[in-house]
């Protein structure tokens, strides 16, 4: 794993480290329904690759939630269960589990079996959860989960992603009751390569461009 630059403060290693991976690409992509044309494409994914990126990234999503628990007036409610975003969000929520010593559930992915089979791991009805996911753009497939969680009796209230693409989902989310956790919006990233000379002006302006016009409501 690329060592930590002193200058690269908060969480823009991880910015640094997807860069150098290929996990951020910058051309015409269209991906599923929500994210079209876009200039820019986000893959954390390759990350699974990189055991001490995944430790840390783990340490830092502890961090954030249990300072969150901790405050005054708390930002983030205590939770019993670790649960994934299938697919994407299932590596992260593994090494969150790990670290923090959380049990893990998963969420099946259109489980033809009934609610009864629709999770795997235990669980006892009325544990909140912590949802985790590796990337958001408006949402969709955290509330397709939160909702598979909530049927079996399972209450999610918080929900910790590694990437936010800044396109609504924390509105989204905050109409259905659910707090939106990021550790590195888009923006942030796209300010820190235009500001490192990573990218060129032209990719920095599309892709805000695109975050703009691509707002959620």
């Amino acid at each position: 794993m690329a060592n930590a630059n002193p200058e690269e403060a908060g969480n823009l290693w991880l910015a640094r480290l997807l860069f150098e991976l290929g996990g951020v690409e910058f051309g015409d992509f269209t991906l599923g329904r929500t994210t079209v044309h876009s200039p820019v494409y986000i893959n954390p994914r390759v990350l699974i690759s990189q055991p001490q990126a995944l430790q840390r990234i783990a340490r830092i999503m502890e961090e954030e939630t249990r300072s969150g628990i901790a405050r005054m007036r708390p930002r983030c409610a205590p939770f019993q269960v670790v649960a994934g975003v299938p697919l994407g969000g299932l590596h992260l929520a593994t090494a969150f589990s790990l670290t923090a010593s959380v049990p893990l559930i998963y969420a099946r992915q259109n489980s033809k079996r009934g609610k009864d089979h629709a999770i795997e791991g235990r669980f006892e009805t009325g544990q909140t959860v912590l949802l985790v996911d590796d990337l958001i753009t408006t949402g969709g497939s955290v509330v397709a989960t939160v909702e598979t969680l909530q049927r079996v009796g399972l209450h999610v209230q918080d929900v910790i992603v590694l990437i936010d693409r800044d396109q609504g989902a924390a509105a989204r989310l905050r109409h259905r009751g659910l707090h939106l956790i990021s550790l590195l919006p888009l923006k942030v990233m796209l300010n820190y390569y235009m500001a490192s000379g990573i990218i060129e002006e032209e990719w920095y302006r599309r892709s805000l461009d695109y975050i703009e016009a691509h707002r959620a409501g």
